[in-house]
């Protein structure tokens, strides 16, 4: 949900970036850590309900039963910015259970402050490397949904191989999903969405729910960013595809 990543300011400053932030596979990241500022709120929402609702990465499989205190259909959201969307979506489906993962500090504490006012309990939190997640917390086939809203666009040419919507990464989010389960992905950048068409288009354990682009399903709430963009007659592209 971040759609200001911050620039090298030269190709060698670009280059020793993308050195600096690779895994051991020289896998490049999709996103850069912001050094934002944490409000007061946030903080004490960090402090005071962080030890409940955020979850310490480690490099094993996760009891997802154990954490949520019961057995249900379980989402995944990547990159959920300020979380009011994902908050939002909890509390009308209160059956589910909803998995967050973001990078950002100010981000996890906002998400965590509406945790608390709207006394969600269907909600935790892993502030680290979504990818990381997948191969080391997730069981494969078994996510219900993957929610991927607005990621980092990553809008010039020589920085499309950070988007995160690859095909080595769909293969591996696509392991991680039940049969019958969905991704739902929306950017407001064509030249992302037409991007991200052909990689969910050609990933073969993966279906199309529309002819192309699909409506806005009804629990994705639209955005104060995105009604503004609309206003201004930017388009915004919906994607909803279900593991065969």
């Amino acid at each position: 949900m971040n759609h200001d990543p911050i620039e090298p300011a030269n190709q060698a400053d670009d280059d020793a970036q993308a050195g600096a932030s690779t895994l051991h596979h020289r896998r490049i990241r999709s996103f850069v850590t912001r050094a934002g500022r944490v409000s007061p709120g946030q903080q004490r929402a960090i402090d005071e309900l962080g030890p409940r609702f955020v979850v310490p990465y480690q490099p094993q499989l996760a009891d997802w039963d154990a954490t949520f205190g019961r057995h249900a259909p379980r989402i995944l959201e990547i990159g959920f910015g300020m979380g009011a969307t994902t908050a939002e979506i909890a509390a009308a489906r209160p059956g589910d259970d909803f998995i967050g993962v973001e990078v950002h500090e100010p981000g996890v504490g906002a998400l965590l402050k509406l945790i608390g006012e709207q006394n969600l309990g269907n909600i935790r939190i892993l502030q680290h490397d979504a990818v990381e997640v997948l191969e080391n917390m997730i069981a494969p086939a078994s996510l219900d949904g993957v929610h991927i809203y607005f990621p980092d666009p990553w809008h010039k040419a020589r920085h499309h191989k950070r988007r995160l919507i690859q095909p080595k990464f769909v293969a591996h989010l696509v392991s991680r999903v039940k049969p019958g389960g969905y991704l739902d992905l929306a950017t407001d950048w064509q030249n992302y969405a037409e991007q991200m068409l052909e990689v969910l288009s050609v990933e073969p354990a993966l279906e199309n729910t529309a002819a192309d682009y699909a409506p806005r399903p009804d629990y994705r709430p639209v955005t104060k960013f995105e009604k503004r963009g609309l206003r201004l007659g930017h388009g915004v592209w919906d994607l909803i595809f279900r593991r065969k």
